[in-house]
């Protein structure tokens, strides 16, 4: 028999046989990129593809110009943001005044849930604290510029954590600032070239051990390294930990924005750049992080309805997205008081009935061996593995009622083409070894399965 800790004959035996023995030590991970970069993304975010960004906060009191209005209007001393303050607010007036008109007295998170899930996304993005640095949770670290003690007086990262477990499926995250543009100890440390870490020591980084233990989110959403490097927001071993020993440890994802240099190299996914699309295949995980604002990801009362991308340009952007192996995070900023303006509502609700008929060509999708076709523009591919099945995406019904695609190499006998929302087999002729031209049925307007961006469905395909 085995001393004290051996496997002994008993439990050699499963190993011998080949059957599932003592469970496996989890893997640790050390606070070293080498390390951290090595660790497997949890399966269920390239699945998911699809979710929804809040920007809200402070900057959607004023909701003008943009979510950096403090900055430019304090800092930069932007004429618009100077001109719009001296206008409408007393001599005097602070940033800070803006947070008892913080109110949200219509934020009902059961409605904004609801909307989530009627979007068809996977996961929501909230900012717990922006680059202003007021908390939308009552943390201990932002005594008196948070929720609960000012403005709303509600914790609004709970309730809506809550809300989005008990009515959706969607997987909760939250959006982090690392630095906080007026902070004294942050300035501070800027002056002393980071050499002192008083603020990722007293703030930034007990906020973040904060809202994991408190909320456990399955996304975190790093932003605003302040040209601070990693090393100075400990951000290695802040994520050693996040994977080893939080509560989210199995399930939670990062991205990129962990300190000046690891953008686009370093973390979960990558998101390189705000409205990042590239257009191609790239060989790690990706976000295309978006508004649906072109302009700002805070809430504007000065926004025309020509700001707002058209749902034609969201199927787009999702189709690209997709095809080339990333995800789409799309996007709202709700008001002050606490609503989802009626025009995001409709945008989300928009893309939710697109993907009920489309879903297929999106959800839980692999790249193909081509991202976009070659003959005709505005067609996306994707791939399904548990079907086989070949999803082209075409963004413009062709007038003529043929569509001709120039990658697939198609079988007859074997091939078949439908239209996603549209029971019958359609006809289709190959064009020699690759290509082929498909026959789209004759529709009114009124039997369309939906009306922007269509799905062909083939299966044996090459």
């Amino acid at each position: 028999m085995s001393g004290p800790g051996g496997l002994g004959a008993l439990g050699l035996l499963p190993l011998l046989l080949g059957l599932p023995g003592l469970p496996q030590a989890r893997p640790r991970y050390e606070p070293t990129w080498g390390s951290l970069d090595a660790r497997p993304l949890p399966a269920w975010f390239d699945e998911a593809k699809f979710g929804v960004f809040i920007h809200w906060g402070l900057f959607s009191v004023p909701s003008f110009g943009s979510e950096w209005f403090w900055w430019y209007w304090q800092k930069e001393k932007r004429e618009p943001y100077v001109k719009f303050m001296n206008t409408n607010y007393p001599p005097g007036f602070s940033y800070e005044d803006f947070g008892s008109l913080f109110t949200a007295e219509f934020f009902d998170p059961n409605q904004w849930a609801d909307i989530l899930k009627a979007s068809g996304a996977k996961y929501v993005v909230l900012t717990s604290k922006h680059h202003e640095g007021f908390t939308l949770w009552g943390s201990k670290y932002s005594w008196n510029w948070n929720a609960v003690d000012v403005g709303p007086k509600r914790d609004l990262v709970a309730e809506l954590a809550t809300s989005v477990r008990n009515r959706t499926d969607l997987h909760f995250g939250l959006y982090h600032s690392l630095f906080e543009w007026f902070n004294p100890l942050f300035l501070e440390d800027a002056t002393n070239a980071f050499n002192t870490s008083k603020f990722p020591t007293s703030k930034s980084l007990p906020e973040l051990y904060e809202i994991v233990t408190k909320y456990q989110p399955e996304i975190i959403w790093s932003d605003g390294d302040g040209n601070a490097p990693d090393t100075y927001w400990n951000s290695t071993g802040f994520l050693a930990w996040l994977y080893n020993d939080s509560p989210v440890r199995d399930t939670v994802v990062t991205n990129d924005r962990w300190g000046a240099g690891s953008i686009c190299a370093h973390g979960g996914f990558y998101t390189c750049s705000d409205r990042y699309n590239p257009g191609h295949l790239l060989p790690h995980k990706w976000e295309n992080c978006m508004t649906i604002d072109r302009s700002s990801w805070g809430y504007r009362r000065d926004a025309q309805l020509r700001d707002y991308l058209p749902i034609e340009d969201l199927v787009k952007q999702l189709a690209e997205t997709v095809s080339c192996g990333g995800n789409l995070l799309m996007n709202i900023g709700p008001t002050h008081d606490g609503r989802i303006a009626v025009v995001f509502e409709e945008r989300l609700r928009q893309v939710g009935s697109w993907l009920k008929v489309n879903g297929e060509a999106i959800y839980g999708t692999k790249p193909w061996r081509a991202q976009n076709d070659t003959v005709t523009p505005g067609v996306w591919y994707t791939f399904s593995p548990k079907e086989g099945k070949v999803s082209a995406i075409f963004l413009n019904w062709p007038v003529s009622g043929i569509l001709e695609l120039g990658e697939p190499r198609a079988k007859l006998g074997e091939t078949q083409v439908t239209l996603a929302g549209y029971g019958e087999l359609l006809k289709w002729v190959a064009l020699g070894e690759k290509g082929m031209v498909i026959a789209l049925p004759q529709l009114t307007p009124q039997q369309m399965p939906c009306q922007w961006g269509w799905t062909l469905q083939l299966t044996d395909v090459h």
